[in-house]
């Protein structure tokens, strides 16, 4: 990673407002304290707590409870795709969201720690200014993904699910409008797309977007695209 000499905001621009809490797991303590160094240029990020491995990740997150946990993937005692999934199953996490980074960009950690309940996946070479950036809408609750690896969690979840896996009558607390803006996410479009294609703004899209994410309880945007494809309605 390299870094600019200036941060991203100064303390007075950043306001009183609480820092975003950030737990960072790796196994690989360079690692660690280079991301530390990286979202320290940022005051409205905070890191409260370091984990070597997934259940100390876990542990750790339980006493801090941190708003954001940037997970390793391939970790000892638990793997970051377990630590994720018992982390975002926990009743009293349940505004934390996790941030997977991993040097390996393969479908089967992909698509399992999405399933898990991650909010974003990105890889370690990310340039500082995106992983600051990321955990910033990480913990407002927006989903992230880099571009190459959406694709390819769409491209694996339409692989798995040839036919619907979970009944359409999920969807019948959507309205019509909604269910159109629902497909649209499921075959990978973005709010500005969206629009284009249904004749709306952006801003208008992204409320449709965030109304379909309450009646569904999907966690993130990601997750709401994987419901479209498991209900048949990303279907072509």
């Amino acid at each position: 990673m390299t870094d600019d000499a200036r941060p991203d905001a100064t303390p007075e621009a950043a306001g009183d407002v609480r820092p975003i809490r950030v737990l960072l797991a790796d196994d690989q303590h360079v690692v660690r304290a280079g991301f530390a160094l990286v979202l320290a240029r940022d005051p409205r990020l905070e890191v409260v707590a370091e984990a070597s491995d997934g259940q100390e990740a876990v542990d750790l997150a339980r006493l801090h409870v941190p708003d954001v946990v940037l997970m390793d993937v391939r970790m000892p005692r638990l793997d970051g795709i377990e630590a994720t999934r018992r982390l975002c199953g926990d009743p009293a996490l349940a505004g934390l969201r996790v941030l997977v980074l991993t040097t390996y960009e393969l479908d089967e950690y992909i698509v399992d720690a999405i399933h898990a309940g991650a909010s974003g996946f990105l890889l370690k070479d990310v340039e500082p200014d995106e992983l600051r950036r990321a955990v910033r809408l990480v913990a407002g609750g927006e989903s992230l993904l880099s571009p190459s690896v959406t694709a390819r969690v769409l491209a694996t979840v339409r692989e798995q699910t040839r036919r619907p896996t979970v009944s359409p009558d999920r969807l019948a607390t959507l309205t019509d409008r909604e269910r159109e803006v629902v497909a649209l996410v499921g075959r990978g479009c973005t709010n500005a797309e969206i629009g284009r294609e249904l004749f709306m703004s952006p801003a208008t899209a992204k409320t449709h977007v965030s109304r379909a994410m309450t009646k569904l309880h999907a966690r993130d945007r990601v997750q709401l695209a994987i419901l479209a494809h498991r209900t048949g309605l990303a279907d072509p």
